[in-house]
């Protein structure tokens, strides 16, 4: 749903293009491009080059493992890639003007490109079980990700007044949101009810990220887990060491206790020697 492109700022210019706003532009305008040159070079192979890409859950589930982070990056038509290049440059831009990280940004984008997708499966799915076709039409785009970033805009910053591109008239956040929640929602009893799902998929995994998330992004998490494990695992065997030690004394006669650390244990605090 390339119509949420049409939001623009009421500020006279678009917020710096840095950190995660240019890593997310600067991607889908290479992939926009090398996709052009592919499709020059191969005509009649270029359609099924961009179903390939693009995510089907049939293809999916026979094996296109790689659909749910390749849709996002196909883009076709000029004027909607470069609709939806601007809200993108534009939402992930205002979040980190903001004081979002760039982690934190790129993780919301992940996570709405993947809950789309996500989303857009489970539809298919209940489909087949209760032997309905919605249809097969390849998902492309980022449209569930500028939906999920206008959906945590609407609710962390849902006082900030927008300007509804090309016409001058403002709305707050958080009634532009629900807007576009109810169009999507309308969409459902078309023939992009599938398309819309997905979108609404992706506002939800949106909101999820913005309630669960870190401040500081999931690698910086990612990070502290693995950290957290390997010291776990670095006194497990210090403790274990520890015991193989005591048993090891207690067969020379002597007695050495430690603690659950692995850190020796003196019962006689006037004892200097090494052992008792």
């Amino acid at each position: 749903m390339l119509t949420m492109a049409r939001i623009g700022s009421s500020q006279l210019a678009f917020p710096d293009f840095r950190g995660a706003t240019r890593r997310i532009v600067l991607a889908n305008v290479v992939a926009y491009f090398l996709l052009v040159v592919v499709g020059l070079i191969f005509r009649d192979r270029f359609p099924h080059i961009l179903d390939g890409l693009s995510f089907i859950p049939g293809s999916f589930l026979h094996g296109a493992l790689w659909q749910p982070i390749t849709y996002s990056l196909v883009h076709v038509g000029i004027f909607g890639t470069f609709l939806e290049l601007l809200s993108l440059w534009f939402m992930t831009g205002f979040l980190e003007m903001m004081g979002q990280r760039s982690s934190w940004v790129m993780g919301l984008f992940v996570t709405a490109i993947l809950g789309t997708a996500a989303s857009a499966l489970l539809l298919y799915g209940i489909c087949q079980v209760i032997g309905y076709s919605p249809g097969v039409r390849p998902i492309a785009g980022t449209f569930g990700a500028i939906f999920a970033m206008l959906a945590v805009i609407g609710v962390r910053y849902g006082e900030t007044q927008f300007m509804l591109f090309p016409l001058p008239i403002g709305v707050k956040a958080k009634y532009l949101a629900v807007i576009y929640t109810l169009v999507a929602v309308a969409m459902l009893f078309t023939s992009q009810g599938i398309y819309a799902f997905a979108q609404l998929g992706g506002g939800l995994s949106g909101l999820l990220w913005l309630r669960r998330a870190p401040g500081r992004g999931m690698g910086f998490t990612l990070s502290e887990r693995w950290y957290g494990l390997r010291n776990h695992y670095y006194r497990w065997k210090r403790r274990r060491a520890a015991r193989k030690f005591e048993v090891y004394m207690k067969s020379q006669g002597r007695t050495v206790r430690f603690d659950g650390n692995g850190n020796r244990i003196n019962d006689d605090p006037n004892d200097k020697s090494r052992w008792n």
